[in-house]
C-alpha cells in the first residue's frame, strides 16, 4: 500500500534533495520495496537524522524498530554527536539479527542496544531518561504508549511519531477502527496538552514532532 498522500512528483523531488546514501542503506530500501516492508523512507529518515544532530541527542529509544532502517538514521546522528545509545527493540529475533547485520555493515552498531521484547514494556523498565523517542508501533497502542513516554522523555526532549496521517483514513468519519482511533487520540492528546509543543509534518504518511516543554511539566 502506498502510504503517501503527496503527489509522486513532489515525493520524487523531496527524495532527490536527500544526500547520497551508503549502498547498505539503499539495499535496505530495496529490500523494503521488494518485500513490502513498511519503513519511514529516505526523506523521513534524513529528517530524523537531522533532528538527532540538531538536538545533540545521545540517548534515543525506538518504539517500533523493524529491521533497523530508522535505527540506522538515528544511530548515524548519535554517533556523529560523539556517541551514546539507540535502543532497537523488536519482538522478532530474526528482525533483530537482520538489523544487527545491516547496522554493523553501516558502521554504527557500536551505539545500538539490541533488545528482543515488547517495546513499551522495555521502555518502561529501562533506567534513565531519553533525549528522543520514536513511536511506530501498532497504532491502537499509541495513546497507552504516550503514558509511558511522558515518564521517560527528559524535559526538553522530543517525540517523533510516524503514520499520523494514516493514508488519509483519519479523515474518514466512517472509519472507527482501533488503529485509526488510536492515531486520532494521540494527535488530540499531543495538541491539547500544554506539556507538549506539537507540529504535524505532511511528509510521507505524516510525522508528528512534539517537544516536551520543560516549563510546563506537571
Amino acid at each position: 500500500m502506498d502510504v503517501s498522500l503527496l503527489p509522486d512528483y513532489l515525493n520524487q523531488y523531496l527524495e532527490s534533495l536527500v544526500p547520497p546514501r551508503p549502498p547498505e542503506l539503499q539495499a535496505m530500501e530495496e529490500y523494503a520495496r521488494q518485500h513490502r516492508f513498511p519503513i519511514i523512507g529516505p526523506v523521513c529518515g534524513y529528517f530524523c537524522y537531522q533532528i538527532t544532530r540538531l538536538m545533540n541527542a545521545r540517548r534515543v529509544f525506538e518504539l517500533g524498530s523493524g529491521f533497523g532502517y530508522s535505527t540506522a538514521w538515528f544511530a548515524q546522528g548519535v554517533q556523529e554527536n560523539g556517541g551514546g545509545e539507540v535502543w532497537h527493540v523488536v519482538w522478532d529475533a530474526n528482525l533483530s539479527q537482520q538489523a544487527r547485520l545491516h547496522l554493523e555493515r553501516l558502521g554504527v552498531s557500536e551505539v545500538v542496544r539490541y533488545v528482543i521484547g515488547e517495546a513499551v514494556t522495555t521502555l518502561r523498565e529501562t533506567p534513565g531518561l531519553f533525549d528522543l523517542i520514536f513511536l511506530d508501533i501498532d497504532k491502537e497502542d499509541y495513546p497507552a504508549a504516550l503514558e509511558v513516554i511522558v515518564t521517560k522523555l527528559r524535559p526538553g526532549g522530543l517525540l517523533i511519531a510516524d503514520n499520523m496521517l494514516w493514508s488519509g483514513r483519519i479523515f474518514d468519519p466512517a472509519d472507527r477502527s482501533d488503529s485509526t482511533r488510536g492515531i486520532q487520540t494521540l494527535t488530540r492528546l499531543l495538541t491539547h496538552d500544554p506539556r507538549w509543543k506539537t507540529t504535524l509534518l505532511p511528509l510521507r504518511d505524516g510525522l508528528i514532532l512534539a517537544f516536551r516543554d520543560e516549563r510546563r511539566i506537571a
